[in-house]
């Protein structure tokens, strides 16, 4: 298993394009992956929907935890994507 907590960056939060794009970078890999926002708790990280529920605005923190072969990539990767601004992504 692998966690890391990272302070949402963009201006706008997590709506639904940076949503997409976290999933798709959870897709990529094994492992399970799960977000967690305050009370909300281990929604799934390949799941637009369930990054969606986050509501994350800027300056909040997120974990991010992965289970499985690939964990610490995962985790490096998506913790990666939730701190940048999404700058020539979205």
């Amino acid at each position: 298993m692998a966690q890391k907590t990272v302070v949402i960056a963009n201006r706008l939060g997590i709506h639904a394009r940076p949503a997409a794009l976290i999933a798709g970078a959870a897709s990529k890999f094994a492992s399970d992956i799960f977000l967690s926002k305050g009370e909300i708790r281990d929604v799934n990280g390949k799941s637009i929907m369930s990054v969606m529920m986050l509501a994350a605005e800027q300056g909040s923190e997120v974990t991010v935890r992965a289970e499985g072969e690939d964990a610490e990539a995962a985790v490096a990767a998506v913790a990666e994507l939730l701190g940048s601004n999404f700058e020539g992504k979205i």
